[in-house]
């Protein structure tokens, strides 16, 4: 019975210790992406942008560091919702992602690795443009923990799609891209 009982032991630490190992090895690969890059914009200036990608939460978060245009946005591809926090604007954008055109989560590092080496010669980057509703988000609830956090306290606005026939060219318009990979613009900003 003893002997027994140590074998079950033995077998039960081997498990563990194996558990143990593939959670070291796996983790890294699995939980988050990280891209920096720095640009020299075409005016002259200067901007930082970082995107962090949590592939568990399948969330990615990207933070646009450039003067009084920098934003802050949340893609959460969990409840398919995005909102970017505009500096400028003292205020939250929300819109629902369009799956066919935003790049899969598990593919940004990839995509930007890419566009890097390839710059303006590769194709151009994918362009979606969105119009700003006037009316305010009464609760943040519905968009989900990590929206809610972004623009919880900043009058929040929902955005929607615009038609890919539409002349948003002559409104005024907030650039939120990811450097190479899709151009988003958040149009008709005129609100306070």
């Amino acid at each position: 019975a003893i002997s027994a009982f140590i074998l079950i032991c033995f077998q039960c630490l081997f498990q563990i210790v194996i558990a143990g190992l593939l959670g070291v090895f796996l983790t890294p690969s699995l939980a988050t992406d990280n891209v920096n890059e720095n640009n020299q914009g075409n005016k002259g200036g200067n901007s930082h942008q970082t995107v962090n990608i949590n592939n568990d939460k399948h969330v990615a978060n990207i933070d646009t560091n450039n003067g009084w245009n920098s934003w802050n946005s949340v893609w959460d591809y969990g409840n398919g919702f995005m909102a970017t926090r505009v500096f400028s604007k003292k205020s939250c954008i929300i819109a629902k992602m369009n799956k066919n055109a935003m790049p899969d989560i598990a593919v940004i590092p990839k995509l930007i690795s890419e566009r890097k080496k390839t710059g303006a010669q590769g194709p151009p980057p994918k362009e979606l443009r969105f119009i700003v509703s006037k009316t305010r988000v009464p609760d943040l609830t519905p968009y989900g923990k990590n929206i809610e956090a972004l623009c919880r306290g900043l009058p929040t606005y929902v955005a929607h799609e615009a038609e890919s026939e539409s002349n948003y060219f002559s409104l005024d318009c907030v650039d939120a891209s990811i450097l190479w990979v899709i151009n988003i613009g958040f149009c008709d900003v005129s609100f306070k």
